[in-house]
C-alpha cells in the first residue's frame, strides 16, 4: 500500500475517490479523512462559490464558542457554506460528531486531520499557519481567501456575508 501511494497521481486519485465516497453517501454524521490533497478536492467542489473553511480542536478552549455562533449563523442563514476541518485525528469521529451536533452544526461538511504528521497537513492549508485554532479562512467567489486566528464575531460574518453577496434563503442545502 505504502508503495502504491508513492505514485504521483494516487494521493490524487485517493483524494477524489473520498470525496466522491463523502458526496455519494451524503452523510452529515460522517467526518472525512483529511489527507494531502483534500483541501484541492474541497476547493473544487465549490468552484465559484463563497464559502468559511474553520479549523477547530476537542480540546481548543475557543472553539465552542465560535462553533455555536457559526451554528446559528447556518440556521439563520442556511446558504451559508461552512467547512470543518477538526485538527484532531480522524479516530476521534464519533467524537467530533457528537460536539459539533451540540452547535447545531450536524448537516456541516467535516473533515478531521488523517495524517501521522499533522504539520504537513497545516502546511498544506496554509505556510503561515502554525496550529492555532480556532482558524478561520473566509474564501470569496474566486477563492480568495481572508485568514483570521482566534474568535471571529458574528458582526464580521455577517459583513463577510454582505461583501460576497451570500443571500439568507438556500441555494442549495449541502
Amino acid at each position: 500500500m505504502k508503495r502504491l501511494l508513492r505514485h504521483p497521481l494516487a494521493k490524487a486519485w485517493l483524494a477524489v475517490l473520498m470525496l466522491l465516497a463523502a458526496q455519494a453517501g451524503g452523510a452529515a454524521d460522517t467526518v472525512r479523512p483529511f489527507a494531502s490533497g483534500s483541501l484541492e478536492g474541497i476547493l473544487g467542489a465549490r468552484t465559484g462559490k463563497p464559502f468559511v473553511l474553520v479549523l477547530w480542536s476537542l480540546d481548543c478552549q475557543y472553539c465552542p464558542t465560535e462553533l455555536k455562533m457559526l451554528g446559528d449563523l447556518k440556521r439563520s442563514k442556511p446558504a451559508l457554506d461552512i467547512v470543518l476541518i477538526a485538527t484532531d485525528p480522524v479516530s476521534e469521529a464519533s467524537r467530533l460528531v457528537s460536539r459539533i451536533k451540540g452547535y447545531d452544526m450536524g448537516k456541516v461538511e467535516q473533515w478531521a486531520f488523517a495524517d501521522d504528521i499533522p504539520e504537513r497537513l497545516r502546511f498544506e492549508i496554509d505556510s503561515r499557519w502554525y496550529g492555532e485554532v480556532p482558524r478561520t479562512y473566509f474564501y470569496n467567489r474566486q477563492h480568495q481567501r481572508e485568514a483570521r486566528t482566534g474568535l471571529v464575531s458574528r458582526q464580521f460574518v455577517e459583513d463577510w456575508l454582505v461583501r460576497t453577496a451570500v443571500s439568507s434563503r438556500s441555494t442549495q442545502s449541502r
